[in-house]
């Protein structure tokens, strides 16, 4: 795969290259507000426009080119494309700063980094720096709630890493480096394959998924060290592959999207211990399947699945205060291979990243959760990720 490259190398001339694709573009393509300092918030006129991020692979075939931008219409759906975020390589997942003002990047590939990009308001960025995760092939990233810890999934060789941010955004050098050991791989892997790292919705805990040893650790992190010691494990069917976590808003329920055996999984959360329990495995609403991600509504009453190969997206009630899950259909994901999902910031549109049709499909969130294609698909090359920006 290819390099990471320097990121102070032609920093300048990204900057004015991005500067200039601007001006014939939309006001609404600008980035989230870099203020001084670098993580203030900063107000912004209310535009019927909004801006996307867009991830891809960079070493792929028909690849992207760094993080892609566009900008989509919060009435109708419809998305317009922007210029490139150059410099960064295989951003395939893409996560904001709680302030907007730094988006960081995994960089998935054998020598496992992530980035950190700040963002300005007239569309410029910089590219803070890119560090070495400890492991291979990073698919997931978040920002710790607090803000000053960037958290990383290193899906190849199974561990998760930790790195200081600093004031102004940028990353610091990694903190700890914990490898999954145990339990044995399940069955069919070949060892661990940590998917997914996350916190809590409390902040007190963060969990990592990981689809080769079919479990969901639970980490106490050390906010002055940015070191995470293991308090739980919980134990997935052998061989159902984990792959995303998702919380219901309320804090005391997460469900599972689990790729190898096309399920979902509603867990139980008790936030004081930090334990999670899985329940059994339910239908996706398709009979073969690879799961990718569910996302839940802003007020907790629906949650939707991506699933791969029957390219669909499944509409769940959710009832019980969170503890169930009532499947009531599925719709096409309009494209081949949807690979992660995004609700825009007001819940009222879902967008879906189709990595192998190399497009980004946009649906209307009815009031009953029902979703309704919106707007036509947006040429995205092979997109994996998409962000909807604030």
């Amino acid at each position: 795969m290819n390099a990471v490259p320097s990121p102070a190398l032609g920093r300048l001339s990204r900057r004015s290259l991005l500067a200039a694709a601007l001006v014939a573009a939309p006001a609404t393509l600008a980035a989230p507000a870099l203020t001084t300092p670098a993580h203030a918030s900063a107000r912004r006129a209310p535009t019927a426009t909004r801006p996307l991020l867009l991830g891809t692979y960079t070493s792929a075939e028909g690849g992207g080119t760094g993080i892609g931008t566009a900008a989509y219409d919060t009435a109708t759906g419809a998305i317009t494309p922007g210029p490139v975020i150059t410099g960064v390589e295989n951003p395939s997942y893409l996560a904001l700063h709680p302030s907007g003002g730094t988006v960081y990047a995994v960089a998935e590939q054998d020598a496992g980094a992530v980035t950190a990009v700040a963002l300005a308001p007239d569309g410029t960025y910089e590219v803070l720096g890119t560090r070495p995760t400890g492991g291979s092939g990073p698919t997931h990233l978040s920002v710790h709630p607090s803000g000053r810890w960037l958290l990383s999934a290193n899906y190849t060789s199974g561990s998760v890493a930790v790195h200081p941010i600093a004031q102004d955004g940028s990353l610091g050098e990694r903190t700890d480096l914990v490898t999954h050991s145990s339990p044995p791989p399940g069955p069919g892997q070949n060892g661990p394959h940590a998917h997914q790292i996350v916190t809590s919705p409390d902040g007190g805990h963060v969990l990592a998924v990981d689809l080769g040893t079919d479990t969901v650790y639970t980490y106490r992190l050390d906010e002055s060290a940015g070191t995470l010691t293991e308090v739980s494990r919980a134990a997935l069917a052998p061989g159902s592959g984990p792959r995303h976590l998702t919380f219901h808003p309320g804090g005391r329920s997460a469900y599972l999207a689990c790729e190898l055996d096309n399920t979902t999984v509603v867990c139980a959360y008790d936030p004081e211990p930090g334990t999670l329990t899985p329940g059994a495995g339910q239908s996706t609403g398709s009979e073969t399947g690879y799961p990718a991600q569910l996302v839940v509504t802003g007020d907790g009453s629906y949650a939707y699945l991506a699933n791969r190969g029957p390219n669909s997206l499944t509409r769940y009630a959710v009832e019980d205060g969170g503890a169930a899950l009532r499947l009531l259909d599925t719709v096409s994901a309009g494209g081949d291979w949807p690979r992660q999902l995004a609700l825009s910031p007001d819940g009222s549109l879902l967008f879906a990243a189709n990595q192998r049709s190399s497009t980004v499909t946009a649906f209307r969130v009815g009031s009953d959760g029902a979703l309704t294609p919106a707007g036509e698909p947006l040429p995205a090359p092979v997109a994996v990720c998409v962000l909807p920006l604030p």
